[in-house]
């Protein structure tokens, strides 16, 4: 999956940061290049897959919808993977700033 492609899609389907999109597009990216998604779900990880999926997330910010979908992929698939699962792909940290400021949750949301 190509990190560019992926950031204009989340870029054009949410209204987010460039630091917290950059985040889910790097997390998103690191995934399918494990092939750990195709292999339980047998389909590819592409940018459409990825959009749809987070639209149907609650709407609390990007990374925590990314979040979400982790969660019910492990709950859905975890078991199945002999690799472990989805929970390291989760995003704990993103820049939320132009200023580069950091920032980090639970969940991933912004809390600056």
């Amino acid at each position: 999956m190509d990190v560019d492609e992926l950031d204009r899609a989340l870029a054009d389907a949410f209204d987010a940061g460039d630091g917290e999109r950059r985040a889910v597009a790097r997390m998103a990216c690191d995934l399918a290049a494990t092939g750990r998604y195709s292999t339980v779900t047998d389909h590819a990880l592409t940018p459409e897959v990825v959009v749809a999926n987070l639209e149907d997330a609650p709407d609390e910010g990007l990374a925590s919808k990314w979040n979400w979908w982790l969660g019910a992929l492990e709950v859905a698939f975890g078991r199945q993977d002999p690799e472990g699962g989805f929970a390291e792909f989760q995003i704990r940290r993103y820049e939320s700033g132009s200023d580069g400021e950091a920032s980090s949750s639970r969940d991933g949301q912004d809390t600056n």
